[in-house]
């Protein structure tokens, strides 16, 4: 193939890839709210709801060993065209089934089908990504699926929670991540080898300034989405104005994907990753001694909030410099499940926090998981140099 036409199709693939994934964050983002205030609707109790929700990430620790296998025999197009439309079709699914106890393997069968839409998809595109350009290509991912997220719950507003429509739109909505991925014909990475690494949770170990990069990631970012406004609430700000520290949060994470990811492509992204970290670390550190509701306050927010957010895509692109085929497929995999970990661990840890030292702990908490990050991180590279990545 002459290289005009393979870099076209290579830009046609990467923007498969990502075109899916941003509308698969739109139906994510609607339906996760919308089965909740399903199942507050039918007077399904607090615990239970919990419950039901904790089943999609057992789904994910379960699924992920798995997938360097499926995405080798089935192939990342079809695999990630079926995970979208199990995903699509599950929602209403939800709707029609009245009996509670069906919601769990539901629950599960949408948990699996998320896992493998991630891990697939980043795999995608850390595959066909140029070298060169693989933390910029990793950012626009990440800003592309931020913005598809925070779509969902705007989608969700005007549509409505009540009836039939809510769940007829997410359906469609996700229905329609399958598009360009059916456009990509001839366009998605193959895997000829078998790999040579020790299995999915063999790369925690391999790499563990990526996988853990994702771990506290997912703690964090859902400790964020969980505990800010509450934590805005009591130091004394109104119901708007602790609601906007979670816009600004938002706003920050999708401002520094793009930049953040060029710069990885320039210096070891070890150093970047400890970076980000220590950033976040001094922040969190110091956002108690901030006033509340200031400049600085909300310039302090956008800041750590972005930067820390960019550990993700750094991570990402990371992997895709030191593995490839099936390697790849698995580190993506230890990837995504870390990072579904993250959300699981992140918000009791946080919550405990602030029952000791409210409100601050929510703050203290966060600054403490990424030193923690940062002391591992940093010793590993600073014995250790290239050879352990």
């Amino acid at each position: 193939m002459h290289a005009p036409a393979a870099q076209m199709s290579r830009t046609a693939s990467i923007t498969a890839a990502i075109s899916a994934i941003s509308v698969v964050g739109i139906g994510i983002s609607l339906s996760i709210p919308l089965l909740s205030l399903e199942m507050e609707a039918r007077g399904i109790n607090n615990s239970w709801i919990g419950i039901n929700t904790a089943v999609a990430g057992i789904a994910t620790v379960l699924t992920a060993p798995f997938i360097p296998w499926l995405v080798r025999h089935v192939g990342p197009r079809w695999l990630l065209g079926l995970a979208i439309a199990v995903t699509a079709l599950s929602l209403p699914a939800f709707k029609a089934a009245s009996w509670f106890a069906l919601w769990f393997p539901l629950r599960f069968l949408l948990g699996a089908a998320l896992c493998i839409l991630f891990a697939v998809s980043e795999f995608w595109i850390n595959a066909v990504a140029p070298p060169k350009k693989r933390g910029l290509i990793m950012g626009i991912y990440a800003t592309a699926l931020s913005i598809g997220a925070a779509m969902g719950p705007a989608i969700l507003s005007l549509v409505g929670a009540q009836g039939w429509t809510p769940y007829v739109v997410g359906a469609v909505v996700l229905g329609c991540g399958l598009i360009p991925i059916l456009v990509a014909r001839g366009m998605a990475p193959t895997i000829a080898d078998k790999g040579t690494g020790p299995g999915v949770l063999g790369f925690v170990r391999r790499s563990p300034t990526a996988t853990l990069a994702a771990l506290v990631f997912g703690a964090i970012e859902t400790a964020v989405m969980s505990f800010l406004p509450l934590y805005g609430l009591r130091l004394g700000l109104p119901d708007g104005q602790a609601s906007l520290l979670l816009t600004i949060a938002v706003l920050g994470n999708v401002a520094f994907q793009i930049p953040l990811g060029i710069i990885s492509d320039r210096i070891d992204r070890r150093i970047l990753l400890i970076f980000c970290a220590s950033v976040g670390t001094a922040g969190a550190f110091v956002l108690p001694h901030v006033p509340v509701g200031s400049l600085t306050f909300h310039v302090a927010i956008f800041l750590v909030t972005g930067i820390v957010g960019s550990l993700y895509t750094v991570g990402l692109a990371h992997l895709g410099a030191r593995f490839h085929g099936a390697d790849l497929a698995a580190a993506n995999a230890a990837f995504v499940m870390l990072y579904s970990i993250g959300l699981v661990i992140g918000p009791p840890l946080v919550g405990f926090g602030m029952d000791l030292h409210n409100p601050y702990g929510f703050a203290y908490v966060i600054g403490g998981m990424l030193a923690v990050y940062v002391a591992i991180v940093g010793t590993r590279f600073l014995t250790s140099g290239r050879a352990n990545a």
